[in-house]
């Protein structure tokens, strides 16, 4: 933080360019250096740098510190510090920030740093480091910033080894469960290139460590230099000067260990596509691993998991039971909507249709799989990663598992079996509460005040497009079953959900059959909903084509305009999923949605 401050008046930065370019560019939380010293407190921070040794904090920034912290500027907890929230004329909030050199506030401004702009559109982190660091620091404020700063964190963690830590991967590891960095030093400096960037360093008289040198004396001229082996768990220490193999802490686990076998040029890949992976993961249990760009389900994932999971199988033969989960950031974003985009605006109905169905068909093998499907989510699991999670046996959420169906803020209900998966909870739980009597015709149940409040707040949660703030969350949106575990270490997600499966399997896991006698709520409780859905819309709450999505979204909960109590299937309510997702997906306001969401990652209100 002192390193990136410093740079930062010299080089005429403001802190706004310096957030930007200590954020999400390079895979550091969205707070940057200056918004996270107000969250933490400023106080804070000069207490942490007084520990340092006298001098080991040199530069302008020091002084500014202590100024501030003096005049009791301590960031959030005193209602300012670099950042100041002031009410605007409108009565609104804005923004002001601190000019350091001034100590006097101004109106926030959009850092103007066009390399950066063109690096977010990189699909991958490691993509975006090289973008940013190809540039010439001459010519570019985010390279001549960005240079010095990484250079000086790769050179002090490599020092550091031997005395901080045992070896690299510990101080990668801390370093990304302690700041919520996507990538420690060393897997950044390996992203970004160890021997270019080194070369680069040296041309900008930048200082190098020994312990970077002596790593690129144990490889031949002209070859890939890394700190982690590409070809095994491995990792160079300089303390050593070997590559050494990195422990595994027991009950650990991330896919990629299984990826490799114990042995010598042997993969436990069954088999792969661009999207997903099946991956040998031992104990007889397969994991279909997700890695696909921000794990999009597209043609590629629906159609390995569908092949997969399908009754007679080479995979339900081999393997008994199944993981799905993944390495990513995050479990999915849903659906790949670009490629749904683009067949909507060509008026390419049958290949919408098609795709509808074949989403269908992954989530129903996931459901009726002879063997046990865990579904293991986390971080956001949204749309039809969500629709995943409902028809698997059982889930194993980690304990910061963001879920929601939230087709509706693109114009859309879940039209992949998740809106029928919704509806069946709500009967069943409404059945938990007040069971219905065998005597009774399925009507009387089906209009019971207990089915029509668990199918109001079902609606609640499409229609709003709800989205859990953890999986504990999760249970009471009806998105995760009361007796679905959770973990609560990342680490031990993948085997947490391996050892559910192994105990599914001993007890003798039965799959489900499709359901054919659901009572169908009908047209009383759709009357109900639909006078909801109009007060919304009178209150302001909803839009005109807010209220078209929900009203279709209450139609499949009420299983269409049918009498309370008629018996339908889970077929029957598949059918009305694709019909009303086909109907929204030809509206202009749908459309719109999808290509602003794509293009801003926001939801458009139209």
């Amino acid at each position: 933080m002192f390193t990136a401050a410093n740079l930062m008046l010299q080089q005429g930065l403001t802190i706004e360019e310096a957030d930007a370019l200590t954020g999400q560019a390079i895979g550091w939380p969205r707070t940057g250096t200056f918004r996270l010293a107000d969250m933490v407190g400023i106080d804070i921070l000069a207490h942490v740098a007084a520990n340092f040794p006298a001098g080991a904090m040199p530069g302008e920034f020091a002084a500014i510190l202590q100024e501030i912290v003096r005049r009791n500027w301590l960031g959030d907890k005193a209602g300012q510090g670099f950042y100041k929230k002031i009410r605007g004329a409108d009565n609104k909030d804005e923004r002001h920030v601190l000019d350091l050199r001034t100590l006097e506030y101004r109106p926030s401004a959009k850092p103007s740093l066009p390399s950066l702009d063109m690096a977010k559109n990189a699909a991958t982190l490691p993509e975006r480091l090289r973008l940013l660091l190809a540039n010439d620091p001459a010519k570019d404020k985010a390279a001549r910033f960005l240079w010095p700063l990484l250079s000086t964190l790769w050179n002090q963690a490599a020092a550091l080894i031997g005395e901080a830590a045992h070896d690299a991967p510990s101080i990668d590891r801390a370093m990304r469960a302690g700041f919520n960095w996507e990538l420690g030093p060393f897997e950044m400096w390996d992203a970004a290139g160890v021997r270019a960037t080194v070369a680069r360093m040296q041309a900008m008289h930048l200082p190098i460590c020994p312990a970077v040198q002596s790593l690129l004396k144990t490889v031949p001229d002209n070859a890939p230099v890394t700190w982690y082996s590409p070809d095994g768990p491995h990792c160079y220490n300089p303390v050593t000067n070997s590559c050494e193999l990195i422990p595994r802490q027991p009950g650990h686990a991330r896919v990629a260990d299984y990826r490799r076998g114990a042995r010598p040029a042997h993969s436990n890949i069954v088999r792969s596509n661009s999207g997903a992976s099946l991956v040998d993961i031992g104990d007889n249990i397969a994991c279909i691993e997700l890695h696909s760009l921000k794990n999009a389900i597209g043609g590629d994932v629906v159609s390995l998991v569908a092949s997969v999971l399908k009754s007679g199988s080479d995979a339900v033969r081999d393997f008994a039971g199944f993981v799905l989960s993944g390495d990513r950031e995050h479990f999915s974003v849903g659906a790949n909507l670009m490629q749904l985009l683009l067949a909507a605006q060509e008026g390419d109905w049958e290949e919408v249709d098609m795709a509808i169905r074949q989403f269908q068909q992954m989530t129903a093998a996931i459901k009726f799989c002879p063997r046990p499907v865990i579904v293991a989510p986390f971080g956001m699991t949204f749309g039809g990663g969500a629709e995943m999670c409902l028809h698997a046996a059982r889930r194993q959420p980690h304990a910061e598992t963001y879920i929601g169906l939230v087709e509706a803020g693109v114009g859309l209900i879940p039209g992949g079996g998740g809106t029928k998966e919704m509806l069946l909870r709500a009967i069943d739980a409404a059945a938990a509460v007040a069971p219905p009597d065998p005597k009774d015709p399925p009507s009387r149940f089906a209009q019971s005040a207990e089915v029509q409040d668990a199918v109001r707040r079902t609606l609640e949660t499409i229609a709003m497009a709800r989205v859990s703030t953890s999986a504990v969350e999760a249970r009471s949106l009806g998105l995760f079953a009361p007796s679905d575990r959770i973990t609560l270490n990342r680490e031990r997600l993948l085997l947490d959900a391996k050892a559910q499966a192994l105990s599914l399997v001993e007890s003798g896991y039965t799959a489900p059959v499709p359901r054919t006698q659901i009572p169908a709520p009908g047209l009383a409780t759709l009357a109900l909903l639909e006078t909801g859905i109009f007060m919304m819309g009178e209150a302001g709450y909803a839009s005109e084509h807010d209220q078209k999505v929900a009203r279709w979204a209450a139609y499949i909960l009420a299983g269409g305009r049918v009498t309370p109590g008629s018996l339908v299937s889970e077929q029957y309510l598949l059918d009305l999923e694709r019909e009303a997702f086909l109907s929204l997906c030809g509206e202009r306001k749908t459309q719109e949605r999808i290509a602003f969401t794509l293009k801003s990652g926001k939801p458009l209100r139209n």
